[in-house]
C-alpha cells in the first residue's frame, strides 16, 4: 500500500530542484516506491572536504533534501513540512563515485514525521545512515 498522499513525477520532482543546492550539488531524484524515494548524488569537488574525502555536511544535504520530499509528499492534502532536527553517522569515508540515498518512514504523525535515510557508495556499502524529523504543519508554503 502506497504511503503517497501527491503524485509527483521523477521529471517533475527533478525540474523543482533547479536553481537550489539540490541542483548545485547534482542530486537526483531516481525513484518512488510503494514506501520510499531514492536519490542519488556523485561525489566530486563540489562535495569534498580539503581532505579530498565526501564532506559530511554534503551527505546531510543529500539527506535532508531526499527526506523533505518525501515527507511533502507523504503529508496529508493541505499541510505542509519543515525540517525539525536530522542527524547522521558518517560510517565509511568515500573519495569519488555516485552516491544512492533510501528514505524510508519511521513514523508518520499529524504533526510529526520521521524518516530514516541510508546512503551507500557505489559498491553498496553503506557510507552514512541519517535520520531526519520533519515538522507537519496546517496550511500552504
Amino acid at each position: 500500500m502506497s504511503i503517497w498522499n501527491a503524485s509527483i513525477s521523477l521529471d517533475q520532482a527533478n525540474e523543482s530542484a533547479i536553481g537550489t543546492l539540490v541542483e548545485h550539488l547534482g542530486i537526483e531524484f531516481t525513484e518512488i516506491g510503494e514506501d520510499y524515494m531514492k536519490a542519488t548524488m556523485p561525489v566530486d569537488n563540489r562535495h569534498r572536504q580539503p581532505m579530498g574525502i565526501l564532506n559530511g555536511g554534503a551527505s546531510v544535504a543529500l539527506a535532508e533534501s531526499l527526506g523533505s520530499l518525501a515527507a511533502q509528499l507523504a503529508a496529508d492534502p493541505g499541510n505542509y513540512c519543515v525540517g525539525l532536527d536530522i542527524n547522521a553517522n558518517h560510517l565509511k569515508s568515500v573519495k569519488e563515485g555516485l552516491l544512492t540515498a533510501i528514505a524510508k518512514p519511521i513514523h508518520m504523525g499529524r504533526s510529526t514525521q520521521v524518516w530514516s535515510i541510508n546512503i551507500y557508495n557505489s559498491d553498496g556499502e553503506i557510507v552514512c545512515v541519517s535520520r531526519l524529523t520533519m515538522a507537519v504543519r496546517k496550511g500552504q508554503f
